[in-house]
């Protein structure tokens, strides 16, 4: 059996060809096996996430990207954020026309200049406006690289694998969080300051570059084959028209899709309040490392946990989704409450910019660091949770580009407003409160969507965007 088949079965515009991925194929074995089984690609795409969008985690989980004043970093990322949503809503239309490697390896040009901007100011403090105008080109970047990951990552595995995949990936993808807040704790541990080295933003620009040439490494998805033996449905890269069109098709095929739109609002939403607003106000950059690095290990383990539940056999998917979804519901409001006891001590008030504040050795440290593991487990879950939701509805790449678009788009949406609210100091306890409730509102709107929608397996009509409503 060879590993390429015929285009006129593989792949059809804008959808899929239920006969192609419903029969089986021969994988291939030896080394050969292990390079292209799906897995492996996924923990390729993993490491593309853990030197670019990585390593971009683990700069802002510093707060204000380690620099003494917040105000930079947060009118930086509330650029990023601004592009990237418009950009990442047809980001899957620009995915499906270009090929995902394409759009992936253009995807992660911008993280190395956004990286550049903070050494470049860290330099020269006059270059403010260089580090948002990076942060508004990593935004148009970013929703390439994103919209081609989601397609990806959720096409590759079989369905009761999705859990797992989501697991592994987002555990890679979260490394690159540890080793860049171990990088940046290794840097500054001595030091008592409130910003940090140069030499941190040397080692995390050189990282980010071998990210933009690790998409070359990766196997044209169109010659990949499931463990269950169907072939990774491919797009044969229709007219812009149809793509954008697409669009629309996506949602008036899929309508319930819309339930989940609070919970992506919410998924980039809480970043301003632990990463800047409790992290990069209250402790010192030796702190602010530790506490980083912690947060991004307790991701990992927070994705692996919650994609076992996900993928749980003795349990109907529906169910799973249900569990899932009562984990979220218990992690919101423990750390919420938390961390309300903690926020309502202090305002923007409380720590001018030369002040001294929270050191790895002062009392009441324990008790904090334990919450923000606690908030680096919760955002795991939920990102988790979101994606496993969007797997549930299909399996299509195609259709997964655009829901994985929607899902950028509106996070970034959320995270650009938030940013820049912080950014005109709005006040602490605002945008904690804020984030407290859409995470609950997010909870509620997505009960139904699971009730409706969330099947044992997903149907064949499910799995097609009816294209000839697209042409």
């Amino acid at each position: 059996m060879t590993d390429v088949v015929d285009t006129e079965k593989g792949s059809i515009p804008g959808g899929s060809s239920d006969a192609a991925s419903q029969q089986a194929f021969e994988r291939p074995t030896g080394l050969k096996g292990l390079y292209y089984h799906p897995l492996t690609q996924t923990g390729l795409l993993g490491f593309v996430c853990f030197m670019c969008p990585g390593l971009f985690n683990s700069l802002n989980g510093l707060g204000g990207g380690g620099q003494l004043d917040n105000t930079t970093g947060a009118n930086s990322n509330a650029a990023v954020y601004g592009t990237f949503a418009f950009f990442a809503f047809f980001g899957g239309s620009i995915n499906n026309r270009l090929g995902s490697r394409t759009t992936l390896m253009l995807g992660t040009t911008g993280y190395a200049l956004y990286v550049g901007s903070y050494l470049a100011i860290n330099i020269h403090p006059g270059a403010k406006a260089f580090v948002i105008a990076a942060g508004a080109i990593l935004g148009i970047c970013a929703g390439l690289l994103w919209a081609a990951q989601g397609a990806l990552m959720l096409a590759y595995p079989t369905e009761g694998e999705k859990g797992k995949y989501i697991g592994v990936f987002w555990t890679i993808f979260n490394l690159g969080g540890v080793v860049g807040a171990s990088v940046a704790l290794g840097q500054n541990f001595n030091s008592t300051a409130n910003s940090v080295s140069n030499g941190t933003y040397i080692g995390f620009l050189i990282l980010t570059c071998l990210g933009v040439l690790l998409p070359l490494a990766m196997v044209d998805p169109a010659k990949m084959i499931r463990t269950d033996g169907t072939r990774v449905t491919t797009v044969s890269h229709p007219s812009w028209k149809t793509e954008f069109i697409g669009l629309y098709v996506a949602i008036r095929t899929d309508p319930l899709i819309l339930l989940l739109f609070p919970m992506f609002l919410a998924s980039n939403w809480f970043y301003t309040w632990q990463l800047n607003d409790y992290n990069g106000a209250i402790f010192n950059i030796r702190a602010r490392a530790l506490n980083n690095l912690v947060y991004w290990i307790s991701q990992m383990i927070g994705s692996v946990a919650i994609g076992r539940l996900l993928d749980q056999p003795k349990l109907s998917r529906r169910m799973r989704a249900f569990s899932g979804w009562l984990v979220l519901f218990v992690f919101v409001f423990l750390v919420h409450i938390w961390a309300y006891f903690y926020q309502k001590t202090y305002t923007r008030a409380s720590f001018p910019l030369d002040s001294r504040r929270m050191d790895i050795f002062d009392s009441g440290y324990a008790g904090k660091i334990l919450l923000y593991i606690f908030c680096g487990l919760l955002d795991a879950m939920w990102q988790t949770t979101a994606y496993w939701l969007m797997g549930a509805m299909s399996n299509n790449p195609a259709k997964l580009a655009h829901f994985a678009g929607f899902y950028k788009s509106l996070q970034s949406a959320g995270a650009a407003g938030m940013w820049r609210a912080d950014a005109v100091k709005v006040p602490y306890m605002n945008i904690f409160a804020s984030t407290w409730a859409l995470l609950v509102a997010g909870l509620v709107f997505i009960l139904p969507m699971i009730h409706l929608r969330v099947t044992d397996h997903t149907d064949a009509k499910d799995d097609v965007l009816a294209e000839k409503d697209a042409d």
